[in-house]
């Protein structure tokens, strides 16, 4: 890495999140009311089961109420829409994240479109969406959000600068690339049919690469000085957890760059945190009550 590069730590960003959330379920306690959380498990895939467990821990460090739903991988789609209801349902629970990937058979975009859409913390129902293509008050994506996030908690600005993102999932590319416009960024999405990437890739000031293909992005690609976010969580050859970035190569060249692992996952916890104190406090009109943002 050049001297001048810098490695944007998404675990201690993540922390200082994680912090402000607890100070401000804090506030909320203050006032009567204990944000809840209730995250769906279906089945018995091992890194789901992982994920939630990382999602149960930070929830309950942080003081919000959490609560856990095993299903059987046998679970029909109407029962796991009546569940799904329930929740909806019980004014304890302030957000509800159902885990996915789903069981085979399982229409997992019904179940997120059955979610109030004030709770859906994982801000994937169609009315967030919207919200979000719109400027509007919403529950933004964890992922994306936290990828602003990180810029903003190290001083990097997005107006005016060239925003490449590569991938355009609706779980990350597309949601982030609305963020960074939103923040005057000039955004160009690219994805696996577009003409000579490393050509776009080499144009971009802020590059976030989110994939899902193992070291895609080569070293040689990134501008000078640039800044790097490297959203992909991939096996490498060796089974180690590797980005969708080439990272020594691009380490090199880069003004600044997440590391994989301990970038932007920690940071997708941290706003999922944060996005359940928000759906909380607005449902109990009480957002006078949290930190200003930023």
């Amino acid at each position: 890495m050049t001297e001048g590069a810098r490695l944007l730590d998404g675990k201690a960003t993540a922390q200082a999140v994680r912090a402000g959330v607890a100070a401000d379920v804090a506030r909320l306690a203050e006032r009567g009311l204990q944000p809840g959380l209730a995250v769906v498990l279906v089945g018995d895939d091992p890194a789901s089961q992982v994920y939630v467990r990382n999602k149960d821990r930070a929830a309950s460090e942080a003081g919000i109420a959490v609560r856990t739903l095993k299903l059987a991988a046998e679970t029909s789609q109407a029962d796991l829409l009546s569940e799904v209801e329930r929740l909806n349902a019980d004014p304890a629970v302030h957000g509800i994240l159902v885990q996915l990937p789903l069981p085979s058979g399982l229409d997992a975009d019904e179940v997120v479109r059955t979610i109030a859409p004030e709770k859906d913390v994982d801000g994937l129902h169609p009315r967030n969406v919207a919200a979000l293509v719109q400027g509007a008050r919403g529950l933004r994506p964890c992922t994306p959000a936290g990828c602003i996030e990180l810029l903003d908690r190290h001083g990097y600005e997005l107006e005016g600068r060239h925003v490449v993102v590569v991938g355009r999932s609706m779980l990350v590319g597309k949601p982030v690339a609305l963020l960074a416009l939103e923040r005057n960024a000039t955004v160009t999405v690219c994805h696996s049919r577009t003409r000579d990437l490393g050509k776009v890739v080499g144009d971009a000031d802020v590059l976030i690469a989110a994939v899902g293909r193992a070291r895609l992005i080569r070293g040689e690609w990134i501008r000078p000085g640039a800044i790097v976010l490297d959203v992909g969580i991939n096996r490498g050859e060796d089974g180690k957890l590797v980005g969708d970035v080439d990272f020594a190569p691009a380490a090199e060249r880069a003004g600044a760059i997440t590391p994989v692992p301990g970038g932007i996952g920690p940071m997708t916890i941290a706003m999922l945190l944060k996005n359940t104190v928000l759906a909380a406090a607005r449902q109990a009109g009480l957002t006078e009550v949290l930190a200003p943002a930023g």
